[in-house]
């Protein structure tokens, strides 16, 4: 069960996952006078038992729990679909799992004992990470709906558009008159809420490594 849990769900939380019952509520004292919302566990399948919450946040977590090494850890968080941005602590780690860390995704890396300001610029730094990745699975996901909401035809449209092809060239490949081809692409442009083939080509790169894969052509 969580420690120190607030039931609010409109901010971020910063979870604390250190098997050291001391050092949990050390962390979350410090962090909850700092006025961050705080829930802390003893291991990664307690925090992974707990309900997702909404709001996002990030971890704060210990590199030697019991159950094995976290930065090995890290992994069993992304299988479980936990993407929230980390900071390491540790007490015993060296210079080699600092870079490893850190070149795993680590926001940082911390030795105990922690600073009082360290952990603190630390945790903002994450909770900005964690906010900005949500803004853009956010977008991503909207313009994906509206690629989803365009006709078989228009998506057709979409994707010679996207390759660089002008309305002439679709019309041939397509077989149809030129007027036709311009009604299509200005449904295109409207749905997708783009003004200018550039915005059109950014939002689609936005969404999609493949644009033929995506929309299935």
């Amino acid at each position: 069960m969580p420690e120190n849990h607030s039931p609010g769900i409109t901010q971020p939380i910063v979870f604390v996952i250190d098997d050291d019952p001391s050092v949990r509520t050390g962390l979350t004292r410090l962090l909850r006078a700092a006025g961050f919302q705080t829930e802390a566990f003893a291991s990664i399948p307690d925090f992974l038992s707990r309900e997702r919450h909404p709001a996002g946040g990030c971890l704060v977590l210990d590199v030697f729990l019991r159950e094995g090494r976290s930065l090995s850890a890290r992994e069993q968080l992304i299988e479980a679909g936990c993407h929230l941005p980390i900071v390491f602590i540790s007490g015993y780690a060296d210079i080699a799992d600092s870079v490893h860390a850190m070149k795993n995704g680590a926001v940082d890396f911390l030795a105990k004992p922690i600073g009082d300001a360290e952990l603190i610029s630390a945790v903002h730094r994450a909770l900005d990470q964690d906010q900005q990745e949500r803004q853009r699975r956010a977008e991503v996901q909207s313009i994906r709906e509206r690629i989803a909401s365009l006709t078989a035809r228009e998506q057709e449209v979409l994707r010679h558009v996207v390759a660089g092809k002008t309305n002439a060239q679709i019309a041939t490949e397509l077989g149809v008159v030129l007027s036709t081809v311009k009604a299509h692409r200005a449904r295109v442009m409207a749905k997708m809420k783009t003004r200018t083939l550039a915005d059109l080509v950014r939002a689609v790169e936005k969404a999609y490594s493949d644009m033929v894969d995506a929309i299935g052509l």
